[in-house]
């Protein structure tokens, strides 16, 4: 794919290069709907994806839909294991809208439950694309803050240590919880360090000004869209700070909602920010801006036109149509390799060149300059 006839941007021929059949279930009566939406990391010579696994039971009577829900007990005598509750529903009830295989919702938008439940998986690479998967979950969902799973982690490599922002979904929303690791074998729970509803948090690699930053994306109800925030903290736990970002484009690709992508890239010119939009056909792209390298609150540039967009059939079609959703990318000597999920059901790669998006985001900057 070649945007404005400058950049190209080369999908991996052996994409996708994880799909739900990669994955053993957690359980023998469960089935993988997704295996999409990894953190990403580089881990002495290896590639670490931290991949986002959703799964549900069997499900063998098509009259029936069996929703998995966590129990915040654990199965005696094996207590790495969750106790998961299985709700039934009937798919005729009058009451309830299947319409989206995401979610059940009732007749007036509300979530009630997930179809699926997620857990998170490691899988490693010498060479970035072939992956060893872990044969068990990696880290479950815990407590009642989890209860419907924990999904799309970030990870930022901060002097050696790994930080992992992710998604702590229940009934009560979508809380942002932070995990670390120093050898993807153990992890620590830190905690949640913002209240439902948010999500689409990224940490930026390094301090700046003696403050660690983050991109966030809360959802407001009522007032407000669903946009991009940014936040400082002295610790990593505590965030303050807060200031509008982005927001969305009136009839554009990005009009309905946005929110961060990848962890920011430092480049000489600003830190790049690759993150995902969605339109009112709920069709996901991605796209670029350049914030500030002294103030992350200031956007430099910000490209018109999507930087990717779903095009290839694992991106058109698949669990949720028309998606790609980027949460890592590996850069060395100006090439970078970016992971994506493709229709909520697989994870796929790409490579590009960082110096001709830069030189489209300078363009923008300039056009920008030209007309304030």
């Amino acid at each position: 794919m070649i945007i404005d006839k400058t950049i190209e941007i080369t999908r991996f021929a052996g994409n996708p290069i994880i799909t739900p059949k990669d994955i053993k279930p957690s359980f023998p009566d469960w089935e993988v709907l997704g295996a999409f939406n990894a953190g990403v990391a580089q881990h002495g010579d290896e590639t670490i994806l931290l991949v986002r696994v959703a799964e549900r039971p069997v499900q063998a009577d098509p009259r029936k839909a069996l929703v998995p829900v966590l129990n915040c007990d654990r199965v005696e005598g094996h207590a790495d294991m969750p106790v998961m509750r299985t709700i039934e529903l009937d798919r005729n009830d009058s009451e309830l809208d299947f319409s989206d295989p995401r979610v059940i919702r009732d007749l007036e938008g509300n979530t009630l439950y997930l179809t699926s439940i997620s857990h998170l998986r490691v899988a490693r690479s010498r060479d970035g694309v072939s992956f060893e998967i872990d044969e068990r979950p990696t880290v479950l969902p815990e407590g009642p803050m989890e209860r419907w799973g924990i999904e799309d982690p970030r990870i930022t490599d901060l002097n050696g240590k790994y930080y992992i922002a992710y998604s702590a979904v229940s009934d009560k929303g979508v809380a942002v919880g932070m995990m670390t690791t120093e050898d993807f074998v153990s992890f620590r729970r830190e905690g949640m360090i913002l209240a439902p509803t948010n999500k689409d948090v990224a940490f930026f690699p390094e301090t700046i000004g003696g403050s660690y930053y983050m991109l966030h994306r809360p959802v407001p109800e009522g007032l407000g869209e669903p946009e991009m925030w940014i936040a400082s903290s002295p610790d990593l736990k505590h965030w303050g700070g807060h200031r509008f970002l982005m927001g969305l484009r009136s009839k554009k690709w990005d009009d309905t909602r946005i929110g961060a992508g990848c962890v920011p890239i430092k480049t000489e010119d600003g830190w790049l920010i690759l993150y995902h939009g969605a339109d009112r056909d709920n069709r996901y792209c991605l796209g670029a801006a350049l914030l500030d390298l002294q103030d992350p609150g200031r956007v430099i540039a910000r490209m018109d036109e999507p930087f990717m967009t779903p095009e290839a059939d694992y991106e058109t079609s698949g669990f949720f149509q028309n998606v790609i959703f980027a949460c890592g990318t590996v850069v060395n000597v100006g090439q970078a390799i970016m992971y994506y999920g493709a229709a909520d059901d697989s994870i796929a790669c790409v490579s590009f060149e960082l110096e001709p998006l830069m030189s489209l985001l300078r363009r923008s900057e300039q056009r920008g300059a030209a007309r304030s």
